[in-house]
């Protein structure tokens, strides 16, 4: 047991989180099972080790960080280890990619059972269903998601700045006046283009080359979080990684679910399953009409964020593009979106229709009173006319 608070002293004493994560103030730590899913590469360690830093002094054996990467944990489960953690006064243990245990909800469900005063905090894949495909956790467990950085996030980790989230409807309303607190202190153009192509994922700090990590990311992400979790066998795995770089290359469009059967030889149904579990792990969004979902075919396949898109070779990334990407990526959060039945227009909670455009770019629609104007190449907007990089605030 020495040894796993060693390992904890060090880890939190050498967390590096310059930004915290707003997620860290909706979660109620109260709970006594807590699961923060995440894709991989958005931060779910560091928020771990954070919290752990934040609440507990570094000597303090109440609060314990483990990793079930860990081969110890290949031979004791999860329960038997926080019986002991317990009984040593441990009443806080966080528990880092808990997937790589076998039989995991039901140890944490006798983790539950056990021990009434321990709470347990546990990180794990977004492909994860926690409460569908683990009914042993139904009514015990809150499930919450942590997403890559946010613009706001990125803009504050950049500059020293600490501009807070706002609601969709506080920049409706307000954008022209939250706008003129933003720009003395910042000019939010220049750093947008930078978050689009690289800002998504926090390892952007690493000295490492960003689309060459990404790549890797990706290459995980259906390797092992959508093979390994979903139990696939393996010789299905170039399937898989055939039809999401079809789609990738397709670009937004509503896909040809028959064509893309018979391009990496398998059933429809398949390739609709398919396109759920690269969903599942955040490489892709569907997009819907409005009333309409999964299981029936989206009206348009999207990548999941603008930093996707240049990581894929030899995509050329249109600008357009790019844009309609981080508008829904960053409304997806908190917020529906359908496709509006126009390219570059959407459907947000069934009942705001936006525009996402080119601000420099001349518009015939721009007299509609009832759209709403997300235009890129401009740092300010008026009216019914905002600027796109203020989304990136909502977060």
């Amino acid at each position: 047991m020495e040894a796993f608070f060693r390992t904890h002293r060090y880890l939190v004493e050498h967390t590096l989180a310059p930004v915290r994560r707003r997620l860290m103030d909706e979660i109620d730590w109260g709970d006594r099972l807590i699961g923060i899913k995440g894709t991989r590469g958005v931060g779910k360690t560091t928020f771990l080790l954070q919290y752990a830093r934040e609440n507990f002094n570094l000597e303090d054996k109440q609060c314990l960080y483990i990793n079930m990467n860990n081969f110890y944990f290949q031979g004791r489960g999860i329960a038997d280890f926080a019986g002991e953690f317990y009984h040593h006064g441990g009443r806080v243990l966080l528990i880092d990619q808990v997937f790589k245990q076998p039989d995991w909800s039901k140890e944490l469900r006798r983790c539950y059972d056990l021990y009434p005063s321990l709470r347990i905090v546990f990180t794990g894949s977004s492909v994860m269903r926690l409460k569908d495909e683990n009914p042993e956790l139904n009514g015990i467990v809150r499930s919450y998601n942590l997403r890559g950085f946010s613009f706001r996030e990125f803009l504050n980790l950049l500059t020293g700045n600490s501009f807070r989230a706002y609601s969709l409807d506080e920049i409706l309303h307000n954008h022209e006046s939250i706008v003129r607190e933003v720009l003395p202190r910042v000019s939010p153009r220049r750093y947008f283009q930078d978050y689009i192509h690289h800002g998504f994922y926090p390892f952007f700090q690493e000295r490492r080359n960003y689309s060459e990590n990404l790549l890797k990311t990706m290459n995980m992400m259906t390797e092992v979080d959508i093979l390994f979790i979903k139990q696939i066998e393996l010789k299905y795995l170039i399937k898989i990684k055939k039809l999401f770089y079809l789609l990738a290359e397709e670009g937004p469009k509503a896909p040809n679910v028959s064509r893309l059967a018979d391009e990496i030889e398998t059933s429809r149904a398949t390739v609709m399953n398919y396109m759920k579990y690269l969903t599942d792990a955040r490489l892709l969004n569907l997009i819907y009409r409005e009333g309409e979902d999964y299981p029936k075919k989206p009206s348009r396949v999207m990548l999941h964020n603008s930093n996707l898109l240049y990581a894929i070779y030899p995509i050329h990334v249109e600008k357009q593009t790019a844009m309609e990407t981080f508008f829904v990526n960053t409304l997806w959060k908190d917020h529906v979106v359908n496709e509006c039945g126009r390219d570059g227009w959407w459907l947000v909670d069934g009942n705001l229709r936006f525009c996402v455009c080119n601000a420099e770019a001349k518009s015939k629609t721009k007299d509609e009173e009832d759209v709403i104007y997300a235009r890129y190449n401009t740092e300010i907007g008026r009216g019914n006319m905002i600027p796109l990089w203020l989304l990136g605030f909502l977060y």
